[in-house]
């Protein structure tokens, strides 16, 4: 109760927002594209005559491909119905049984049960139609599929040309079929012409606070009628369902304070690195479907601050997505193996010209909206962990890149980077990060909740003063050694910078709960000349995929060699993390390396048996990690930072960053993947002095350094 009437200053009430929305922002963005669905009205009706007439009948298509282009024809007629539904307004009229059974309907051809006959499926679609066509209708399903999304948002442009390259499709394939070379340049020039609508509609989602689909929804919607979730269009489960109803039965007093653990982290990022907050009028909020009440609450309290919410969806379309990441509000995947097939359907499309035109496209993007970029504060992101664990099947039926497209890929990577920093500087934005369990974590779901509440509110002051006891000892290191035990083979030596003024300077950073919520860690963008070993984690997820037993080999703190046990054939093994850790490059620098401080985390996560279900986000806090790819202070290095204690930290730097001013493509990677080794699974972690002297922090998963005994209650309680 003190914290709720602590709290109330600081919050909006609701009826002063409704009557700020009245005055300046949009009750219903879809009258921004009012005027744009009327001019292409006309296309839109002539082509879904057309699909009527097929349909119905009218059609010369000989089979395999009727069969292909029947099931494809009725989706596109389901979703004409979606949009006059949508349009109407007659679908909130249903009841919530009825929605959700509408609501499974529109991606029953992708659920599990479904999936081995439907066409999204490219090992379906290739055994039916044939190698070459197989792959390539796959993919024009599968992105006619995002027709979901444009119908529920009323953007009828984007459902036009999806419908027109189905229509072009169909003709080509009449009385015969055409060559492969004909269809692939459909698709090309389908992907490429259109960038300029798909790639800049990307970025003004990600910038324009006008664009207020979910915004809308969050504020306006009546968040006991469970019925708003289905409005989002995305596949709705039990883990939306549930979580809005848990969230439903907390008190006010909870919901505001969860909010305000989250957005009051967002608020200390800036003050911590000396980034003016005031400047900045938009906040990016990120976060899974279900959890409505907090972000209706967080939106409230980051207007307090002066901003406007930004929030947009994961991207549907394949020019903006990369891989199977999904940045933006999400609900749970209808199929993890659906979107796994097609991560690399760009292979289709990927051409070094196609890099120059998204390129441009991108650069001019963001000149337009280069007044939105300066305002933008960062993204605050909520997550979520507990789905089931999700190991993929590779099959040979799926697109890969070729060599040449991996690098492609990479090029395009680091040069969108830049165009992005320079109109959006890293050094220039702050954010934070918090996570949450979905109900698929188990029974225990609430209990485990409250337990994560706890973790993310633990004392900040407390941590603070038990971590500046290591960090200074590790500003004594010239170097440290972490050990594994057991079958855990991880013999790394990590080499720190020199401290030019030890009373002044430190190498690491005593990390507590801003951008990164949970309280827990120390870290330092250690040397990479001399640094080397092996780092071996027996059960991990990176970028939502499980590792088992992943294997990476060092020297100079680059990448030599890698591996892991997902796959009988090593091929595949190293394939899976080249595509997936290394994202396609042939090497990557150690970033971070850090020390985890958070036990009544660990302790927690293995009283409930989640270990492996939480998210990186707390896992990097529940023992040593490290990270590669870029450091921490990617893009912002110059920027003067200071512990609590008034010491600088200097070792912001590695041998690649430095590099920024000479050759920005060898300096910065463009990723940055934590890789933790939990304390069950640690033998050792020693500080080696220049004399030789060796001081343990921990040692056989427990802290023994002097003076953190404390970090021990949690596992004798």
């Amino acid at each position: 109760m003190e914290l709720y009437c602590a709290l109330q200053s600081y919050f909006m009430c609701w009826d002063g927002y409704r009557r700020k929305r009245k005055e300046g922002m949009n009750l219903d963005y879809r009258k921004l594209f009012k005027e744009e669905n009327e001019s292409v009205r006309e296309r839109y009706d002539m082509a879904m005559e057309r699909v009527h007439e097929f349909c119905l009948g009218n059609t010369q298509i000989k089979e395999p491909f009727f069969d292909y282009f029947l099931k494809v024809g009725s989706f596109l007629m389901t979703l004409d119905t979606l949009w006059k539904h949508v349009e109407s307004k007659d679908l909130k009229k249903d009841s919530f049984y009825e929605q959700k059974k509408y609501n499974h309907m529109l991606y029953e051809d992708i659920l599990d049960e479904n999936y081995g006959t439907s066409y999204a499926n490219p090992a379906y679609a290739v055994k039916c139609l044939g190698k070459d066509y197989g792959q390539l209708l796959s993919f024009v399903y599968a992105e006619i599929r995002g027709g979901i999304i444009y119908a529920v948002e009323q953007r009828l442009f984007d459902l036009t040309i999806h419908l027109e390259l189905y229509v072009e499709l169909l003709c080509s394939f009449e009385e015969e079929a055409p060559t492969v070379k004909v269809i692939q340049d459909m698709i090309y020039y389908f992907v490429s012409d259109y960038a300029d609508r798909t790639v800049d509609y990307r970025i003004r989602e990600i910038l324009d606070p006008e664009l207020s689909f979910a915004t809308d929804l969050v504020m306006n919607s009546d968040l006991t009628d469970l019925r708003y979730l289905f409005a989002y269009g995305e596949y709705i489960t039990d883990n939306e369902i549930r979580m809005a109803d848990f969230l439903n039965r907390m008190s006010k007093e909870q919901i505001e304070a969860m909010a305000y653990t989250y957005t009051h982290g967002y608020e200390e990022g800036f003050r911590i690195a000396g980034i003016d907050l005031t400047k900045k009028k938009t906040v990016n909020i990120r976060y899974c479907i279900g959890m409505e009440r907090m972000i209706r609450e967080a939106i409230l309290q980051f207007e307090k601050m002066g901003l406007r919410p930004v929030i947009y969806r994961a991207p549907v379309a394949r020019i903006n997505r990369k891989q199977t990441l999904r940045p933006g509000f999400v609900a749970a995947a209808a199929n993890k193996q659906y979107d796994y097939d097609h991560r690399c359907d760009d292979a289709l499309f990927l051409t070094k010209a196609f890099v120059e035109r998204k390129t441009a496209v991108l650069r001019s993007a963001y000149e337009s909206r280069k007044q939105l970029a300066m305002e933008y504060a960062g993204p605050a992101v909520v997550e979520v962990f507990g789905e089931n664990p999700f190991e993929p099947v590779n099959k040979k039926e799926n697109l890969k890149l070729s060599k040449e497209q991996q690098e492609l890929s990479v090029m395009y990577s680091s040069e969108s980077a830049k165009i992005v920093n320079s109109y959006i500087p890293q050094d220039d934005y702050s954010f934070t990060i918090i996570a949450y369990p979905i109900p698929e974590i188990g029974d225990d779901f609430e209990e485990i909740f409250e337990e994560i509440v706890k973790v993310n509110t633990l004392d900040n002051e407390i941590y603070k003063k038990l971590q500046q006891v290591i960090i200074d000892e590790l500003d004594k290191a010239v170097c440290v050694r972490v050990l594994g035990r057991g079958a855990n083979k991880t013999d790394m030596v990590v080499m720190m910078h020199e401290l030019a003024d030890p009373a002044k300077e430190t190498n690491f950073e005593n990390c507590t709960a801003d951008v990164n919520i949970p309280v827990g860690e120390v870290f330092t963008s250690p040397k990479l000349t001399g640094t080397k070993g092996v780092l071996n984690v027996s059960e991990v997820y990176l970028n939502d995929l499980k590792f088992n037993n992943i294997m990476l080999t060092f020297e100079n703190g680059m990448i030599t060699d890698y591996t892991c046990d997902n796959f009988e054939n090593e091929e595949e093994n190293r394939a899976y993390i080249k595509e997936n850790v290394l994202f396609n490059r042939e090497t990557l620098p150690i970033g971070e390396f850090a020390i985890g401080t958070n036990t009544t985390a660990y302790v927690m996560a293995n009283a409930y048996k989640i270990v492996y279900k939480l998210p990186i986000l707390i896992v990097e806090k529940m023992g040593p990690h490290f990270a590669v790819g870029d450091t921490c202070y990617s893009h912002s290095e110059e920027t003067k930072l200071y512990n609590p204690d008034g010491k600088e930290i200097v070792a912001k730097d590695n041998e690649c960053s430095l590099l920024r001013d000479t050759d920005e493509d060898r300096a910065y990677f463009n990723c940055h993947t934590d890789i933790t080794i939990p304390y069950d699974e640690i033998a050792g972690i020693v500080c080696i002095h220049s004399d030789g002297k060796e001081v343990p922090i921990i040692k056989d998963g427990r802290f023994v350094l002097p003076g953190c005994e404390l970090l021990n209650e949690p596992f004798e309680k």
